[in-house]
Protein backbone atom coordinates (compact mmCIF):
# COMPACT_ATOMS: atom_id res chain seq x y z
CA UNK A 1 0.00 0.00 0.00
CA UNK A 2 1.35 3.59 -0.93
CA UNK A 3 0.83 6.67 0.85
CA UNK A 4 0.34 10.05 -0.86
CA UNK A 5 1.00 12.80 1.01
CA UNK A 6 0.17 16.69 -0.36
CA UNK A 7 3.47 18.71 -1.39
CA UNK A 8 3.16 20.32 1.79
CA UNK A 9 3.90 17.51 3.82
CA UNK A 10 6.08 15.69 1.49
CA UNK A 11 8.52 18.59 2.28
CA UNK A 12 7.81 18.75 5.84
CA UNK A 13 9.61 15.23 6.01
CA UNK A 14 12.02 15.82 3.35
CA UNK A 15 12.89 18.91 5.74
CA UNK A 16 13.11 16.74 8.62
CA UNK A 17 15.33 14.16 6.92
CA UNK A 18 17.91 16.07 5.55
CA UNK A 19 18.22 18.07 8.76
CA UNK A 20 18.50 15.13 10.76
CA UNK A 21 21.28 13.96 8.34
CA UNK A 22 23.19 16.59 7.95
CA UNK A 23 23.39 17.27 11.96
CA UNK A 24 24.46 13.51 12.18
CA UNK A 25 27.37 13.85 9.57
CA UNK A 26 28.46 17.23 11.28
CA UNK A 27 28.04 15.71 14.85
CA UNK A 28 29.87 12.40 14.03
CA UNK A 29 32.95 14.66 12.84
CA UNK A 30 32.71 16.60 15.70
CA UNK A 31 32.53 13.94 17.79
CA UNK A 32 35.33 12.66 16.71
CA UNK A 33 37.42 15.72 16.92
CA UNK A 34 36.63 16.11 20.65
CA UNK A 35 38.06 12.60 20.90
CA UNK A 36 41.16 13.21 19.85
CA UNK A 37 41.90 15.06 23.20
CA UNK A 38 41.12 12.62 25.56
CA UNK A 39 37.55 13.83 26.40
CA UNK A 40 34.41 12.44 26.39
CA UNK A 41 32.07 14.57 24.16
CA UNK A 42 30.10 15.81 27.17
CA UNK A 43 33.23 16.56 29.01
CA UNK A 44 34.22 18.68 26.22
CA UNK A 45 31.22 20.41 25.85
CA UNK A 46 30.95 21.12 29.00
CA UNK A 47 34.48 22.89 29.46
CA UNK A 48 33.86 24.60 25.92
CA UNK A 49 30.78 26.31 27.53
CA UNK A 50 33.11 27.40 30.78
CA UNK A 51 35.95 28.35 28.56
CA UNK A 52 33.76 30.45 26.02
CA UNK A 53 31.54 31.83 29.08
CA UNK A 54 33.14 31.90 32.09
CA UNK A 55 31.63 30.62 35.37
CA UNK A 56 28.15 29.28 35.20
CA UNK A 57 25.47 27.70 37.71
CA UNK A 58 25.69 23.74 36.88
CA UNK A 59 21.56 23.96 36.10
CA UNK A 60 22.61 25.86 33.33
CA UNK A 61 24.83 24.23 31.68
CA UNK A 62 22.46 21.36 30.67
CA UNK A 63 19.97 24.09 28.75
CA UNK A 64 23.31 25.15 26.71
CA UNK A 65 24.59 21.71 25.78
CA UNK A 66 21.11 20.07 25.89
CA UNK A 67 22.26 17.37 28.46
CA UNK A 68 20.17 16.17 31.39
CA UNK A 69 21.54 16.87 34.73
CA UNK A 70 22.05 13.47 36.02
CA UNK A 71 24.32 13.12 33.41
CA UNK A 72 26.25 16.84 33.71
CA UNK A 73 26.59 15.72 37.27
CA UNK A 74 28.63 12.48 36.14
CA UNK A 75 30.77 14.90 34.26
CA UNK A 76 30.87 17.34 36.26
CA UNK A 77 32.46 15.08 38.86
CA UNK A 78 34.98 13.21 35.66
CA UNK A 79 35.83 16.90 35.45
CA UNK A 80 35.97 17.68 38.61
CA UNK A 81 38.75 14.60 39.34
CA UNK A 82 41.02 15.57 36.57
CA UNK A 83 41.15 19.51 38.11
CA UNK A 84 39.88 20.96 35.08
CA UNK A 85 37.16 22.75 36.51
CA UNK A 86 35.62 23.29 40.11
CA UNK A 87 32.54 23.71 41.82
CA UNK A 88 32.49 27.49 43.68
CA UNK A 89 29.46 27.83 45.71
CA UNK A 90 27.58 31.16 45.20
CA UNK A 91 28.07 33.75 48.10
CA UNK A 92 24.42 35.03 47.92
CA UNK A 93 22.50 31.79 47.44
CA UNK A 94 23.69 29.05 48.81
CA UNK A 95 21.38 26.22 46.75
CA UNK A 96 23.34 27.97 43.97
CA UNK A 97 26.53 26.27 42.89
CA UNK A 98 28.35 26.97 39.80
CA UNK A 99 30.85 25.30 37.60
CA UNK A 100 34.23 26.70 36.81
CA UNK A 101 37.07 25.80 34.89
CA UNK A 102 40.98 25.61 36.62
CA UNK A 103 43.80 26.70 35.17
CA UNK A 104 44.91 23.32 34.38
CA UNK A 105 41.39 23.67 31.81
CA UNK A 106 41.69 27.18 30.46
CA UNK A 107 45.38 26.02 29.31
CA UNK A 108 44.10 22.79 27.83
CA UNK A 109 41.53 24.59 26.09
CA UNK A 110 44.02 27.15 25.25
CA UNK A 111 46.37 24.53 23.37
CA UNK A 112 43.47 22.88 21.68
CA UNK A 113 40.35 24.74 20.96
CA UNK A 114 41.71 26.43 18.07
CA UNK A 115 41.94 23.56 16.29
CA UNK A 116 38.76 22.59 17.36
CA UNK A 117 37.14 25.61 15.84
CA UNK A 118 39.22 25.72 12.84
CA UNK A 119 37.78 21.60 12.47
CA UNK A 120 34.23 22.93 13.28
CA UNK A 121 34.77 25.65 10.38
CA UNK A 122 35.72 22.95 8.25
CA UNK A 123 32.87 20.76 8.48
CA UNK A 124 30.56 24.42 7.52
CA UNK A 125 32.66 25.18 4.72
CA UNK A 126 29.81 24.10 2.39
CA UNK A 127 28.13 26.98 3.21
CA UNK A 128 29.51 31.26 2.39
CA UNK A 129 29.43 33.03 5.51
CA UNK A 130 26.07 34.90 4.04
CA UNK A 131 24.18 31.12 3.75
CA UNK A 132 25.22 30.30 7.57
CA UNK A 133 23.90 33.32 9.10
CA UNK A 134 20.71 32.80 7.15
CA UNK A 135 21.19 29.09 8.25
CA UNK A 136 21.09 30.26 12.11
CA UNK A 137 18.12 32.41 11.26
CA UNK A 138 15.82 29.85 9.73
CA UNK A 139 16.99 26.90 12.55
CA UNK A 140 16.32 29.45 15.19
CA UNK A 141 12.98 30.10 13.48
CA UNK A 142 12.05 26.34 13.10
CA UNK A 143 12.90 25.70 16.66
CA UNK A 144 10.93 28.19 17.90
CA UNK A 145 7.86 27.08 15.60
CA UNK A 146 8.40 23.46 17.08
CA UNK A 147 8.54 24.69 20.70
CA UNK A 148 5.13 26.75 20.01
CA UNK A 149 3.31 23.65 17.95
Amino acid sequence: MTIRLDDEHAVSLKTFVVLSKAYRTIMDQAVKDMKQHDLAPPEFMILEVLYTKGKIPLQQIGEKILMTSGSITYNIDKLEKKELLKRVPCEEDRRIIFAEITAAGTELFDRIFPAHAAAIHGLTQGLSQQEKQETIRLLKKLGRGAEEG
